[in-house]
């Protein structure tokens, strides 16, 4: 039933708490709605009751706040503010589809409301519905056809819809009405005409972009992004002569930028090498202190003018002492000629600078200074280590580190040595020596906890990072609140090593919050950029965010999170106790005593770990309950608190997995990985043609991938052993399993795969696996072919070797100690500074030990050892 209207002492007291609302005023807003219901006439009015309920959702109070709100739209249905209140308590709770429903069905009872149509057309572009945005835009360009906003905002629906046309018509008639004098720069009209351009560029309108930037280019603030587009569109148009004119300007306004050069290659079209080598040193000889120019020809020439140009780049950097000139020569390593060039050429120049401080024994001139021998030693050091020759890069920087030993990029490059060997204690050690140098260096300080990390030395890392968090606060806490997410994906696949899955997980949906959150400030801008017209950076956000789960971070985390609940599904935590009761029983009078003794200790020291966390979190809460009463800021109350315990113990851990795998399958699918993931999940599910979704998708990307032709062979003998499946299903199983297979059995086709792939490590274990999983007879073989160490296997590194031994050690080939054993000093003899291949110091050492806690970094070495 429809509100009785309140008289005009009642209609002010609402007026008020609409104001008291707007400006964050709530208690003051409660006092005057409880002044109007507690006149027994307006104790049911519907709007006060939804204002209340808005009010106390402000104040943290949600279930209050629905109950009064929907108690005030059950009083008056007929009412839009009642819809409109509902409206944004649904989105103060992220339900902004239901959101959406709301304020709809406000606009049916007042079509023209402004604020409605405002609040309606944010929540549209928040979830991409393009088409309805366009329509309520529209809708606001006829109600306000004199704001700016009204008019920017209708043009970017048909930007974002791809009608460049209708885009370009609404950005030029709103143009037209803007009072700018032609020689005044105003930097609001200035975004305005080059996100004109934007969508011209976009629309391919070459020409017409070109004349428009030609037209308009003396009120633009941005004098580099005018020539910058000058010099595409020329180009793009064929006016090679025009744009070569422009490239050579803006090299001579930014020398080290490597585009231009390649659009001035375009321009210039140099038919030979040395008309292409001309162009650099042209510029060179204009800019002598540049390095762009001489490092870019270093790309494309080859032979004898190689070790000539490279000759020079080198002599005067390692004189100069320039520490990342291996970063800036590692791109091209890809050919071993070259290498092999720079490897002789260096060689040269440290055997050289030892005996008479010159780059060679047949020059006269003036001595080098001692340091360029430090930066010759350091380079070598760089290269060896890339080569994955790790003894001789141990010896470059430990000679280097000899001569200088207070220089930090040595410790923290022979830190990086030690990583790529698989030796990650040792690695963080002397990246601890690094930072030791110099505390107060935040980068150095942020490697020295990552490595430890990777040690999982999870506690001294968060000691390590404390030096740079906030005081009061635990590290773990502000490293979270600031988003710092590589620590936290460190931290995450440290924990998951250690088998603390709970701890890891929770590091998993911190991250995920993480981007929750960045996607949720989304409407923050909304009408900040129409209102400040950075325009270009709105649609560059909007992009932006549409594909924000594809950044590395999710992924690692999405992964870990995957693997983990995988591994909850496949072998589910046991309740502790019983476990305990269990493993009583069998142990005798003195060694239960001395496990009782143990247990104690283990709680005492639990319990002390629990009352200082427990203290810390009481506190943490008091400030932050202190700062939400200074700032008396809108809430929708705390977030669901992650504890470990509750999230290593969930009743359907694939369900979660498939909760991460979700995005990963809209934004990562060109990356193998994520339809293996898929398969994992969807085996253990039992969903036969999403498994066989997956394995296609794989195949397509990597038919010969090691992991996808085990899930293969895992999915074939699931069908075959699967008798019961619908006929349809069975049906299409069968023709698309034909197209892989090509009428093969399953062991013919794990043969011609291992025979395919004779010389890689990572085939002839997975090939070897699946031998293993067909036939368990044939163990000694699948040992043989897994643990091959042949001088023609080209994948011989700590990453691969560390796969094959975790094989051995965790029953993929069944029980097989004396071949483990075999294999890890075979490997020891390969890799000696590898702590995997080690052999056990004592009985608590065990190997097993020494791969779960550093083998199983393998992921973290690079490819290139």
């Amino acid at each position: 039933m429809p509100s009785v209207p309140l008289p005009p002492k009642e209609s002010n007291l609402f007026k008020r708490i609409l104001k008291c609302y707007e400006q964050k005023q709530y208690k003051n807003g409660l006092k005057f709605c409880k002044m109007i219901l507690s006149n027994p006439k307006f104790a049911e009015h519907g709007e006060t009751l939804a204002m209340k309920g808005l009010t106390l959702n402000c104040l943290g109070k949600k279930e209050e706040a629905y109950e009064f709100v929907r108690k005030g739209l059950r009083n008056d249905v007929k009412s839009h503010v009642c819809w409109h209140v509902y409206g944004l308590l649904q989105r103060s709770d992220k339900k902004y589809d239901e959101a959406i429903k709301c304020y709809r069905n406000a606009l049916k009872l007042d079509k023209d409301n402004l604020q409605i149509l405002r609040d309606l057309s944010l929540l549209q572009i928040q979830m991409r519905d393009l088409e309805g945005y366009r329509e309520t835009r529209y809708q606001l360009l006829q109600l306000r056809p004199t704001q700016r906003a009204s008019w920017i905002g209708y043009a970017i629906a048909y930007h974002l819809l791809k009608d460049y046309d209708m885009a370009l018509k609404l950005l030029e008639e709103f143009r037209k009405t803007q009072q700018i004098p032609p020689n005044k720069i105003d930097y609001e009209y200035s975004e305005l005409i080059l996100y004109q351009n934007q969508v011209m560029r976009e629309a391919d309108l070459f020409q017409e972009s070109l004349e428009h930037i030609e037209t308009y280019e003396k009120q633009i603030c941005d004098k580099l992004i005018v020539e910058e587009i000058k010099g595409e569109m020329l180009l793009k148009l064929g006016r090679l002569k025009e744009a070569g004119e422009v490239y050579k300007e803006l090299i001579e306004r930014n020398a080290e930028n490597w585009h231009y050069y390649e659009g001035l290659e375009k321009a210039l079209q140099p038919s030979t090498l040395e008309e292409r080598l001309q162009i650099y040193e042209e510029v060179s000889k204009r800019h002598p202190r540049a390095v762009s120019p001489r490092r870019l020809p270093l790309n494309f020439v080859s032979g004898e003018k190689f070790r000539e140009l490279m000759d020079k780049f080198l002599r005067v950097n390692f004189s100069k002492g320039c520490p990342p000139l291996f970063t800036t020569l590692k791109s091209l390593y890809y050919n071993p000629e070259k290498v092999s060039t720079i490897q002789e050429l260096v060689s040269g120049y440290e055997t050289s600078l030892k005996t008479c401080d010159l780059f060679s024994t047949c020059e006269n001139g003036e001595k080098e200074p001692p340091t360029t021998l430090l930066w010759v030693r350091y380079f070598l050091a760089q290269h060896f280590d890339k080569l994955g020759q790790c003894s001789l890069a141990l010896d470059y920087i430990n000679a280097a580190i000899a001569s200088t030993p207070t220089l930090i990029e040595l410790f923290y490059l022979k830190a990086k040595i030690y990583k790529h060997v698989g030796n990650l204690k040792e690695a963080a050690k002397w990246m601890d020596e690094a930072q030791s140098l110099d505390t107060a260096d935040r980068f150095i300080n942020s490697k020295c906890a990552k490595y430890m990390l990777r040690a999982n030395m999870v506690k001294d890392a968060e000691e390590m990072c404390s030096k740079f968090t906030r005081e009061g606060t635990s590290a773990m806490e502000n490293l979270n609140e600031m988003q710092c997410m590589w620590f936290q994906t460190e931290c995450a696949a440290a924990y998951q090593r250690l088998g603390k899955y709970g701890d890891a997980l929770k590091k998993c949906h911190e991250v995920e919050r993480h981007f929750f959150e960045i996607t949720d400030d989304q409407f923050d801008f909304h009408t900040y950029c129409m209102r400040k017209m950075t325009l270009r950076a709105y649609v560059d956000l909007l992009r932006l965010e549409d594909v924000l789960r594809k950044h590395a971070f999710y992924f690692r985390a999405a992964r870990s999170a995957i693997e983990i609940y995988l591994k909850l599904h496949d072998n589910p935590l046991t309740n502790e106790s019983k476990e305990q009761e269990v493993n009583s029983e069998n142990l005798s009078a003195k060694e239960l005593k001395k496990m009782l003794s143990k247990q104690r200790r283990a709680q005492k020291k639990a319990k002390l770990e629990e009352e200082r966390k427990h203290a810390e979190r009481e506190r943490q809460q008091k400030n932050q309950k202190k700062k939400r009463d200074e700032e008396e800021e809108e809430t929708s109350g705390p977030r669901e608190e992650l504890v470990p315990e509750k999230l290593e113990r969930v009743e359907n851990p694939l369900e979660e997995a498939i909760k991460f795998l979700i995005p990963l399958k809209n934004l990562i699918g060109d990356d193998i990985e994520t339809h293996l993931l898929a398969f994992e999940i969807y085996f253990r599910k039992g969903k036969f043609l999403l498994m066989l979704q997956s394995v296609k998708r794989a195949f397509a990307i990597d038919s010969n991938n090691p992991w996808l032709h085990e899930c293969l062979i895992r999915f074939s003998k699931a069908v075959s052993d699967h008798s019961n499946l619908p006929e349809i299903v069975s049906k299409v199983l069968t023709q698309e399993m034909q197209k892989i297979f090509v009428n093969k059995n399953l062991e013919s086709f794990n043969e011609e795969f291992l025979k395919h792939n004779a010389t890689s490590i990572q085939h002839q274990l997975s090939g070897a696996k699946m031998m293993y999983f067909l036939d368990k007879s044939r163990q000694e073989k699948a040992i043989a072919v897994a643990a091959r160490l042949d001088k023609n296997m080209r994948d011989k590194n700590v990453k691969t070797l560390t796969k094959v031994f975790e094989a051995l050690l965790d029953g993929s080939f069944g029980s097989c100690h004396s071949q483990c054993e075999e294999y890890q000093a075979a490997c020891h003899k390969l890799f000696p500074f590898t702590s995997a291949f080690m052999p056990a110091t004592n009985e608590e050492d065990s190997s097993l030990t020494s791969v779960n806690h550093t083998a199983t970094n393998h992921d973290l070495l690079p490819n290139e050892i």
